[in-house]
């Protein structure tokens, strides 16, 4: 548990500084936009992934790698330079972690509140802006929805908003009565 939260602290520093950095030169949009496609890309890419995550590859290939992506994306100077640097400190295996930061901290500047969302299958458009609406009222403040699908929770959902969990999952509610039905 140590090195996670090691790992998070890190990744927090890293992604205040890039922040910062974005926020002095006015590009905090169009960093975090590089952000997000990389993160799109690594997801859709498990060899990506293993690039980045992998000891086998060394710093200057995890750079070669990262730089020839922000090449063919034409990312911004800011974050070209950031991503060589992340690989130059070898923290790239951090990389998403620090994503996640960043963009917390770009909501958190634009007023807005990052959720993600659960469900067990793909919510239609109506019921996303529906649960905006409900969150935006519940909130008070404008949600960016992330959503996630995962058949395990069998139905229902589940909202994480920073360290908030609301799980309405059909499995947590079988969970807590087969439960109740063992101590009785």
């Amino acid at each position: 548990m140590a090195d996670d939260s090691k790992a998070t602290d890190v990744s927090a520093r890293y992604a205040l500084a890039l922040f910062d950095l974005a926020k002095d030169e006015g590009q905090i949009l169009v960093v975090e936009a590089d952000l997000k496609a990389l993160k799109a890309m690594a997801a859709e890419s498990a060899e990506l992934r293993d690039v980045l995550v992998s000891p086998v590859f060394n710093s200057g290939a995890k750079a070669r790698v990262l730089a020839a992506l922000a090449d063919r994306a034409g990312f911004n100077p800011i974050t070209r330079k950031f991503l060589g640097f992340l690989a130059a400190q070898r923290r790239v295996g951090a990389l998403m972690a620090v994503i996640r930061s960043y963009e917390a901290l770009s909501a958190t500047h634009r007023g807005v509140v990052s959720a993600t969302v659960t469900t067990a299958v793909a919510m239609t458009a109506a019921q996303l802006k529906g649960l905006q609406a409900a969150l935006r009222l519940s909130l008070g403040k404008d949600p960016e929805i992330e959503t996630r699908v995962d058949p395990a929770i069998l139905g229902g959902l589940k909202v994480r908003v920073g360290s908030r969990l609301y799980d309405a999952s059909l499995k947590s509610k079988l969970d807590s009565l087969k439960f109740a039905l063992k101590r009785a």
